[in-house]
C-alpha cells in the first residue's frame, strides 16, 4: 500500500504540469474533455472541434481539432494577418484609398458576381460603392462587422493564394483560403475556404505572441479583434468585463468563434470552437458559450492549482 501511494504521488509530480491532452489523470469523468464531450452530446447531430491553448503555461486541449470545417467568416483572420504583413513591408498603407466596387470574379471560370446587401451582416458598407475607401476602414468592417463586401475588396488587393501561403507559414498547415465570399459557382463545385480548430488556434496564438507580423501590427490586429460587435458565443461564456479578441463565422448549419481571452490576473488563453450540423442558430451559439464557460472555469482552476495560495 505504501509503495502504491508513493507511485501515485510520483505520477502526479511527473504529469501535473502537462497539457490536458497529455494528462491521463485528467481523463476522469470530471475532466475538461469529458465535460465538453458531454455538453456536445446534448445536441443531436452536432460536430464540434475545439482547441484550447493557455498562453501562460503548457496547458492545452484538443477535441476533434483536426476536423475540417467550412471556414465561413473565420477566414477573415488570415486575411487580416496578410494585410498587416503588407503594411509592415510598406507594400500597403492603412490610409491608402481603393475604389470600392461590388463586382468580383469567380475562381471557377472568371465570370462576374455581386454581393447582396441583404445577405451581408454589414449592409451599410454598400453605401460606399463607387467611392474610394481606406484600407483601414475596410479592415475594421471586415472584422468588427464581418462585412463580406469589405472582405472581397481586400482579398482582391492581396490575393487569396498569398493569404493561404502566409497562414501555412504561421503553422496553420491545413487551412485553405481559396476565394472571397459568396462565390456561388465555387461553392457548388466544392471549392470552399476550410479550416480546423488547430489552424485557427495557431493563427490567434501568433497574433497574441507577436509573431504573425511586427509587434506593432499584432497590437493593431488585437485591438481590432477586441472591437468585435458580435459577442453571443465565446464572450457570452466568460464573466462580464473580460476582454475577448475574437472573430466569429456563420453560414447555414455552421457556427464558429476563434478567440483570445484575457482573464483578470493571469495570462491569456486561446479558444477556438467550430461547429456544424446545428440548424438552430440559438442552439449553436448557446453550445459555444457553454463550452467557453467550461474552459474559463478550467483555466481559472488551473491558475489556482499552479500558483498556490
Amino acid at each position: 500500500m505504501i509503495l502504491l501511494a508513493v507511485s501515485s504521488l510520483l505520477a502526479t509530480q511527473l504529469f501535473g504540469s502537462y497539457s490536458a491532452e497529455a494528462r491521463p489523470t485528467r481523463e476522469a469523468e470530471d475532466s475538461l474533455r469529458a465535460r465538453i464531450e458531454r455538453r456536445v452530446g446534448q445536441v443531436p447531430g452536432a460536430v464540434v472541434g475545439v482547441a484550447y491553448r493557455d498562453l501562460g503555461s503548457t496547458d492545452s486541449l484538443d477535441v476533434m481539432a483536426d476536423e475540417r470545417f467550412h471556414a465561413a467568416s473565420t477566414m477573415k483572420v488570415p486575411v487580416l494577418i496578410e494585410l498587416f504583413r503588407r503594411v509592415d513591408v510598406r507594400a500597403l498603407g492603412l490610409d491608402q484609398g481603393i475604389l470600392l466596387v461590388n463586382e468580383f470574379s469567380s475562381i471557377v471560370d472568371g465570370s462576374h458576381y455581386s454581393l447582396d446587401a441583404g445577405d451581408d451582416s454589414d449592409s451599410s458598407a454598400y453605401k460606399a460603392v463607387g467611392r474610394r475607401v481606406t484600407v483601414r476602414e475596410l479592415i475594421e468592417r471586415m472584422i468588427t462587422r464581418s462585412s463580406n463586401l469589405a472582405t472581397n475588396a481586400l482579398i482582391e488587393l492581396v490575393g487569396a493564394r498569398q493569404v493561404d501561403s502566409t497562414a501555412h507559414a504561421l503553422g496553420a498547415r491545413a487551412i485553405e483560403v481559396r476565394r472571397g465570399v459568396e462565390d456561388s459557382k465555387a461553392y457548388q463545385a466544392g471549392l470552399n475556404n476550410t479550416t480546423t480548430a488547430r489552424d485557427l488556434a495557431a493563427l490567434m496564438s501568433s497574433i497574441e505572441r507577436g509573431t504573425a507580423a511586427s509587434r506593432a501590427s499584432c497590437d493593431s490586429m488585437r485591438a481590432i479583434l477586441l472591437r468585435q460587435e458580435f459577442n453571443d458565443e465565446i464572450p457570452a461564456g466568460v464573466p462580464a468585463g473580460t476582454r475577448v479578441a475574437h472573430k466569429t463565422g456563420w453560414i447555414t448549419g455552421v457556427h464558429h468563434d476563434a478567440a483570445i481571452v484575457y482573464p483578470a490576473g493571469r495570462a491569456p488563453y486561446v479558444l477556438v470552437v467550430l461547429t456544424r450540423g446545428i440548424q438552430d442558430d440559438a442552439v449553436a451559439r448557446t453550445l459555444i458559450a457553454d463550452i467557453s464557460r467550461l474552459v474559463y472555469a478550467h483555466a481559472s482552476q488551473e491558475r489556482l492549482t499552479t500558483t498556490g495560495p
